[in-house]
C-alpha cells in the first residue's frame, strides 16, 4: 500500500520554541522524540460563492510535546537502529510521530544514519497511531523527522535553522513536509474553528437572582448558603486573592455591561495573586541555592581536612 500525502505538520509557538531552547541548553548534539497525532482536516474557506466546490481533506501531523536527550545515541545504536524497548520505555503512553536531531555548525540535509533511524522508526509495526478520521482505515508510522542545525558562522544573534521531512516506507526516501507554525501568521484563525473556551476560575455557584432585600436576607440568614459563600470564597481566592464573591454575581446577565469596572478588579487580583506566587517561588529558588552553597562548602572542608590528614 502506497504511503499517504502528509501535507503539513503543525506545532504551536510555545512548543517549538521550547524544543530549541530545550536544544540550545545542551552542551553538544541532541535528538528525542516527538509525539502528537495525525488527523484529516478539510479546510474551512468563507466565501459568497454558493457554487464553490468543497475543498479536499488533509493529512496533518500535529506536534504536542517532545522528549529531548542530552546526547545522541539514546535509543538507537551507532548504525541506526532503533531498539524497540527503549522506545518503548520512554514513550509512556504517548503517541509517537517521529523524532528529530539537533546539530551544530552542519548542513541541513539529513546524515545517512539519520536515514537509518527513521527507516527503523517508521518499520516498527507496534508504534503506528491510528489516523483521526473514519475515512482512513490504515495507520500512521511514527515516519516524521525534524532536524535543526545552525549556521556554519558564529552571528550576532543566536540562529536555529529547522526543516521536517517524511519518510516514505514505500519509496525508501525523505520527502520535505512544510510546517505551520499555530498563532503565527493571519491563517492561524482556522485552528480555532473548534475552540472550546476553558477557565482557570473554579466553579461557583453564583445564580442569576432578583437583588430584594428578601432574597438578600434569606441567602444571609442560611446556614448553609453562609457555608457555601465560605467555600466558594476560598476557592475563588486560590485564583484572585481579595476579591469578594458577591461582586461575581454582577458580572454576571444583561447588567453585566454596567460592571467593566468589576471585571477590571477581578483581573487585578488574579494578576496580584500570581505575582505573589512567583515572589514565593523566587524567594524558595534563593534559599535552595544557598543551601546548595552551604553543602558545596561542607564538602570542600571535607576534603581540605582529608586532603590534610594524608599529608
Amino acid at each position: 500500500m502506497d504511503d499517504l500525502a502528509l501535507q503539513k505538520i503543525a506545532v504551536s509557538g510555545p512548543t517549538l520554541a521550547s524544543m530549541i531552547e530545550r536544544i540550545n541548553s545542551c552542551l553538544g548534539d541532541a535528538d528525542g522524540l516527538l509525539f502528537g497525532d495525525v488527523a484529516s482536516i478539510t479546510p474551512t474557506a468563507l466565501s459568497d460563492d454558493s457554487t464553490q466546490t468543497p475543498s479536499d481533506s488533509q493529512l496533518v501531523a500535529t506536534i504536542s510535546g517532545f522528549l529531548c536527550f542530552i546526547s545522541p545515541l539514546s535509543f538507537y545504536d551507532s548504525a541506526g537502529r532503533v531498539d524497540p524497548t527503549l522506545v518503548t520505555t520512554h514513550l509512556n503512553q504517548k503517541p509517537l510521530i517521529g523524532w528529530f536531531s539537533s546539530r551544530r555548525k552542519t548542513p541541513i540535509r539529513p546524515s545517512m544514519r539519520e536515514f537509518s533511524v527513521t527507516h527503523s522508526l517508521s518499520s516498527i509495526p507496534n508504534l503506528s497511531l491510528p489516523i483521526q478520521n473514519p475515512n482512513f482505515s490504515s495507520n500512521f508510522p511514527p515516519s516524521i523527522f525534524l532536524l535543526f542545525t545552525t549556521p556554519f558562522q558564529d552571528q550576532l544573534i543566536h540562529t536555529n535553522q529547522y526543516c521536517a521531512y517524511r519518510f516514505q516506507l514505500q519509496k525508501q526516501c525523505f520527502s520535505p513536509v512544510s510546517i505551520d507554525i499555530v498563532n503565527i501568521g493571519p491563517a492561524f484563525r482556522g485552528h480555532y474553528g473548534s475552540f472550546c473556551p476553558s477557565s482557570a476560575l473554579p466553579f461557583l455557584s453564583c445564580e442569576l437572582k432578583n437583588s430584594t432585600a428578601m432574597n438578600e436576607d434569606r441567602d444571609k440568614g442560611s446556614l448553609s448558603g453562609v457555608k457555601q459563600a465560605a467555600k466558594d470564597q476560598e476557592d475563588l481566592d486560590m485564583c484572585a486573592e481579595g476579591m469578594d464573591i458577591g461582586r461575581l454575581s454582577q458580572l454576571m446577565g444583561p447588567e453585566a455591561a454596567n460592571y467593566t469596572a468589576g471585571l477590571e478588579h477581578l483581573y487585578e487580583k488574579m494578576l496580584t495573586k500570581l505575582e505573589s506566587l512567583s515572589r514565593l517561588v523566587e524567594a524558595s529558588s534563593a534559599k535552595v541555592l544557598e543551601q546548595v552553597c552551604l553543602c558545596l562548602l561542607f564538602l570542600c572542608n571535607i576534603y581540605v581536612c582529608n586532603s590534610w590528614h594524608l599529608a
